[in-house]
């Protein structure tokens, strides 16, 4: 057998040849857009409130929350497989080898989320704390080395724990990480010795427990497994993972539009269509997603002309996503098996997104209406969303 650096080469690049193939079809052209606007709008937007904000505001606190919300959640990446339970169990005295190189892995792969948070927050930090630039800069520093003492007390807790009471350690690295990081930026440097020294202890006391005990690998495997999963589900979105199953929901309170699709032949395949749209997750919270963001967005951009960007770009990718969910299946459904003209399914879909559009629309122009042209926003939906379906039909 090779050793066991060969083979997490070969689990990375196997897991990264996966991550290449569907991320081309996610950070598309349109996305691309959003998120400059998106960026844009928010920068403008903060370095306006930085001009009024209070010497008071707790901008440390708030560091600590949020760095602490995200290096609370440090689940580790080993990337194992089903067939590992049998066949690296004979070497399991020399699997820290293997998982060196994925604990590496996972705190390399999670320090760019660390990095952009703090980075954004130190204009913040500037106004309105006591510490000079590299000081502030001391302070990324200080966030990266809990990062990394939180992946390795993730691992070691639950390699200890079998997987249980994961959120137990949890809130007590997120109560450590949001002392030590608040009482820095505060400038009070016992609480950040404190918070520091008893993360490092506790992390050397989680590894001391599992020397010498059998690992787990029912547990890190189901990680491994959800974590893909989760990955597939979000990729499809954008494009069809051929192996990807989406879940089904009754969602009964949702009956009513059924009325839209009245009993009769003719509207076989629209009531079909209908029942998929409503009972399929990835289709309906796709929807109710893009409806959310464009909702949300318009209340708070303040920027009319990137409002009206942002609007028809979420309108296009809604009509775009929704229109190939519904007409192009690569999976077996059972209205498949029903006398229906193929030019009548298309239709169907066509007739049923055109009416989400148009609702989609209106729940967006109503999020903003206190907001001049308001109505400008939902007519630039309906346009974008219409004009897409019609370019789609060549």
């Amino acid at each position: 057998m090779r050793n066991l650096q060969d083979v997490w080469q070969t689990r990375l690049t196997h897991y990264t040849a996966e991550l290449q193939k569907y991320m081309r079809y996610i950070f598309t052209g349109h996305i691309a857009i959003v998120l400059v606007f998106l960026l844009g709008a928010g920068g403008y937007q903060y370095s306006a409130w930085l001009n009024v904000v209070q010497p008071d505001f707790p901008a440390a606190l708030l560091v600590g929350v949020v760095l602490g919300m995200l290096i609370m959640f440090s689940q580790p990446a080993t990337l194992l497989r089903e067939p590992d339970a049998v066949y690296l169990l004979p070497l399991e005295n020399k699997m820290n080898e293997y998982f060196t190189q994925a604990l590496r892995f996972s705190f390399t792969t999670s320090i760019i989320v660390i990095v952009v948070a703090y980075v954004a927050f130190i204009p913040l930090l500037k106004v309105v704390t006591p510490l000079s630039t590299a000081l502030l800069w001391l302070g990324l520093a200080i966030a990266l080395a809990l990062k990394y003492m939180s992946i390795h007390s993730e691992f070691a807790f639950r390699y200890y724990m079998r997987g249980r009471f994961v959120w137990v350690d949890r809130l007590l690295r997120f109560g450590l990480v949001v002392l030590t990081l608040a009482t820095y930026l505060n400038g009070w440097y016992y609480g950040l010795a404190i918070g520091f020294i008893t993360h490092l202890i506790y992390m050397r006391v989680l590894k001391a427990k599992v020397q010498n005990q059998p690992f787990p690998y029912e547990h890190f495997i189901t990680i491994e497994q959800n974590r893909m999963l989760r990955f597939y589900r979000f990729a499809n979105y954008f494009t069809d993972v051929p192996h990807l199953r989406g879940a089904i929901r009754r969602r009964k309170w949702l009956d009513m539009i059924y009325v839209l699709a009245p009993y009769g032949k003719k509207n076989t395949q629209r009531y079909l269509t209908w029942r998929m749209f409503v009972r399929t997750n990835d289709h309906f919270y796709l929807w109710v997603r893009l409806t959310f963001i464009a909702a949300l967005l318009a209340a708070f951009v303040d920027i009319t002309i990137v409002r009206f960007i942002i609007a028809g770009a979420l309108s296009f990718a809604t009509a775009l996503q929704l229109q190939q969910a519904l007409t192009n299946q690569s999976a077996f459904r059972m209205d498949m098996l029903y006398p229906v003209p193929a030019a009548q399914k298309k239709e169907a879909a066509t007739s049923i997104v055109r009416l989400l559009i148009i609702v989609q629309a209106i729940i967006v122009t109503l999020s903003h209406v206190t907001q001049p042209y308001f109505y400008v926003t939902g007519v630039i939906m309906i346009v974008v969303g219409l004009f897409t379906q019609q370019v789609m039909k060549k």
